[in-house]
């Protein structure tokens, strides 16, 4: 990636410096900082008949599904602005593998041109989604990573994005030390893969010992009751890794039982964990932690890069990485460690409610690099 994606938001280039490619290691490079939302112009309305995407997400207990879906509604709106496709066909609920099924089998046979799928499963899926691209449908998972013929993948690298503050941690613990894990749906794609990324990192420091894990079901309250629970088992805990909104469910629980000893915390890219990371700083000037963004983002990215290649252009394969070589991969926008926390915390977070995670969308002219000149 160049730095043309952050290249529209000159306020927040001040933050950061470079951020290697993918999240390279928090102390490598000073973290970058992109914004929501970038502003563009879609291009001119080819002739024809206009497009219809449609979006399966079986997960609307979050924030970042909530964000995620908005932007995805902003987005297409540039498109419908153009004259270039209809409103969005969107199929979101709490559900299981076998809802998600029917999610996806009500969008083929509403007979949109692309559909954006954010999978439950890692396998439960691919009989369906391989039925859409037999009718000539595009279908990009988004978020995670599926190993599935002619899915395309659009997302971040959710293993190395699980290492940054995995490292971080090991690093800060000085290489030793008991720790608890706190992990999101066991199965889950993305789950996988950062567990995998966490395990990749522990195994290099022999002396960090695991003492427990549980899942928080990426839930707040859920992520704070696990945490809780740690707290009480084993009070002399030096530290901790989690992700997402578990993070400030664990946080809050940490904060609450105020141990003589804080362990080492993993954070999370999103507005009310600055917030109480501000809060701890007041208590203990030396604190520090980091928080590495998870952006919604790339569901709006997926849409774009849908769009254009509906459009007819040719991906450039090249340029496309993961298991089976379809993955669009999108660099990690943001990372916040203590050189930056003040500035993000001050620019980003400014204007935001507590729940907004911080973000990154590419425009539809940085999309460009992904398809043949």
């Amino acid at each position: 990636m160049t730095r043309r994606y952050f290249a529209t938001f000159a306020l927040l280039l001040t933050i950061a410096a470079t951020l290697a490619a993918c999240g390279g290691a928090p102390g490598a490079a000073a973290p970058t900082t992109a914004p929501a939302a970038a502003p563009t112009t879609a291009p001119a309305a080819p002739a024809g008949k206009k497009f219809t995407i449609g979006i399966s997400n079986p997960f609307i207990s979050s924030e970042y599904r909530t964000q995620m879906i908005q932007s995805l509604i902003d987005v297409n709106k540039e498109y419908m602005d153009a004259g270039i496709t209809n409103e969005l066909v969107i199929e979101s609920a709490d559900t299981d593998v076998a809802g998600q099924i029917q999610q996806l089998q009500n969008l083929i046979n509403k007979g949109v041109d692309a559909i954006l799928v954010n999978p439950s499963d890692v396998n439960g899926l691919n009989d369906t989604l391989q039925e859409a691209v037999s009718k000539g449908i595009i279908v990009i998972s988004v978020d995670q990573e599926l190993n599935t013929p002619n899915v395309y993948n659009v997302g971040i690298d959710q293993k190395e994005w699980a290492r940054i503050s995995a490292r971080w941690l090991a690093e800060k613990l000085g290489g030793q030390g008991n720790i608890v894990l706190i992990e999101g749906f066991p199965g889950h794609p993305a789950n996988v893969a950062r567990m995998d990324g966490v395990e990749e990192v522990l195994k290099e420091y022999p002396n960090i010992k695991v003492l427990a894990r549980d899942t928080g079901k990426w839930d707040e309250a859920t992520g704070q009751q696990v945490m809780s629970n740690f707290l009480a088992s084993f009070p002399n805990l030096d530290g901790y890794w989690t992700q997402d909104g578990m993070a400030i469910g664990a946080m809050q629980a940490v904060l609450a039982a105020n141990p003589s000893k804080f362990p080492v915390v993993v954070g999370e890219g999103r507005c009310q964990f600055l917030q109480l990371w501000d809060q701890r700083l007041k208590e203990d000037p030396n604190f520090e932690t980091i928080a590495v963004a998870n952006p919604p983002g790339v569901s709006p990215t997926g849409l774009r890069i849908a769009v254009n290649m509906l459009q007819g252009k040719q991906v450039d394969k090249s340029k496309l990485g993961g298991a089976n070589g379809l993955s669009f991969v999108i660099p990690v926008p943001v990372i916040v460690t203590k050189e930056n926390f003040q500035e993000v915390f001050t620019t980003v977070c400014k204007d935001k409610p507590a729940t907004y995670l911080l973000d990154g969308i590419m425009t539809d002219a940085e999309v460009q690099q992904f398809f043949v000149k």
